[in-house]
């Protein structure tokens, strides 16, 4: 629970108040430019953003996940990319060194990464394995007091920005499945790591992603996550687990962000001598959007106050996550219905929001992974019970 909600609240503030002052009004030039000014990125670091979640010892806040998840809420009020730049630092790309780690990493890279001195990426996904991340074929050999890695990864979010990379690659070449995987932290200027070109994507600019190529790559020893090999993969699935809680809370600001905004819009907007807020078809849009929003949010808050009651929460995150990316995705389409022509220029963030938020239900597992997650979980509980 909150440890202390004065604190709580003076740091939701600040962040409701940085948004609203300084993200918002530079969305449109982040959009046209493709890039977040060094300046914002300064304030960013400034605020502590870049070490929410990382513990007071190495630097950083040390939220609880419910804090997160409210501080989420607030900063996802703003085009994403903002929360992009920030969100790797907070999530995938520190989270596997905190969980599994050993306290030589953690005391080496976690403070970096806190004060924002180096930008984390999180390296699983490839051109072969996506959804099915086991199948990864990026490997790494042993060669002394090294490890040769050879392979690629795609769509890797914030890796031309990246200082360190969490490698997941293949350490038994023998052995299928996820026990031959394991994790290395890679840094930037490492010999044998080069990246792609920087993706153009449908929407999210300022928020970039690329390939990152390893050809001989040779990583110390040292780098390997928790100094054993085989459990790369079960550290991807718990940064994953606490991942997905995190984006649907993205997905609540982000939706409450474009409610408001088609809000604002309906009571301004007048047809046939009357704003058109007052249609019944219009308002049903609105209360639709309201109801979900409100849903959403209680679901997140529910399952992160049950993982920081250290319960599992495997099923409770993919419910989250399913239901709120999908929820943000009919809240933009009414938005920009509700905006009729002009929420299809880019005059208004309807626009914008709209191409943005889809990325919500394919990134940190799609919803047809979570279904098979809550699914799976499901029938694992009630054969247990038999």
């Amino acid at each position: 629970m909150i440890r202390d909600q004065q604190t709580l609240t003076f740091l939701l503030d600040s962040i409701a108040r940085f948004v609203r002052e300084v993200l918002v009004p530079s969305e449109h030039t982040v959009a046209e430019t493709d890039a977040i000014p060094p300046a914002i990125a300064a304030q960013m670091r400034e605020l502590g953003l870049f070490g929410l979640t990382i513990p007071e010892q190495y630097g950083g806040l040390e939220l609880t996940m419910e804090e997160e998840v409210l501080a989420a809420f607030e900063i996802a009020r703003a085009a994403p990319a903002f929360r992009s730049l920030i969100g790797t630092n907070n999530g995938i790309g520190s989270q596997g060194i905190l969980i599994d780690g050993t306290e030589a990493q953690k005391q080496y890279y976690l403070p970096r990464l806190a004060a924002g001195e180096i930008i984390s990426s999180f390296a699983l996904t490839e051109p072969g394995s996506g959804s099915d991340a086991a199948s990864l074929r990026t490997s790494a050999v042993r060669d002394g007091e090294f490890y040769v890695i050879n392979g690629s990864k795609r769509f890797i979010t914030n890796a031309p920005e990246a200082g360190i990379f969490t490698v997941m690659a293949r350490t038994d070449p023998d052995k299928r499945g996820a026990g031959a995987i394991s994790a290395f932290i890679v840094e930037r200027d490492t010999p044998g790591l080069s990246l792609g070109k920087p993706d153009k994507k449908m929407g999210q600019q300022g928020a970039h992603t690329c390939d990152v190529i390893f050809e001989n790559c040779r990583v110390p020893a040292a780098n390997l996550i928790g100094g054993k090999e085989g459990v790369g993969f079960k550290t991807a699935m718990k940064v994953l687990d606490k991942g997905r809680l995190h984006i649907a809370a993205v997905c609540v600001g982000a939706a409450e962000r474009m409610l408001a905004d088609a809000l604002r819009y309906a009571m301004e907007r007048q047809q046939f001598g009357q704003p058109i807020a007052a249609f019944q078809l219009v308002q049903a849009m609105l209360a639709d959007s309201k109801t979900e929003i409100y849903a959403a949010r209680c679901m997140v808050l529910d399952a992160a106050r049950r993982r920081d009651n250290q319960e599992d929460v495997s099923t409770e995150a993919s419910c989250c996550k399913l239901f709120a990316s999908e929820m943000c995705g009919r809240v933009a389409d009414r938005s920009v219905q509700i905006h009729g022509g002009a929420g299809y220029v880019s005059d208004y963030a309807a626009e914008r929001f709209y191409r943005d938020v889809r990325l919500f239900r394919i990134y940190e597992g799609t919803s047809q992974i979570q279904q098979i997650v809550i699914a799976r979980n499901m029938i694992k509980a009630a054969q247990g019970l038999k």
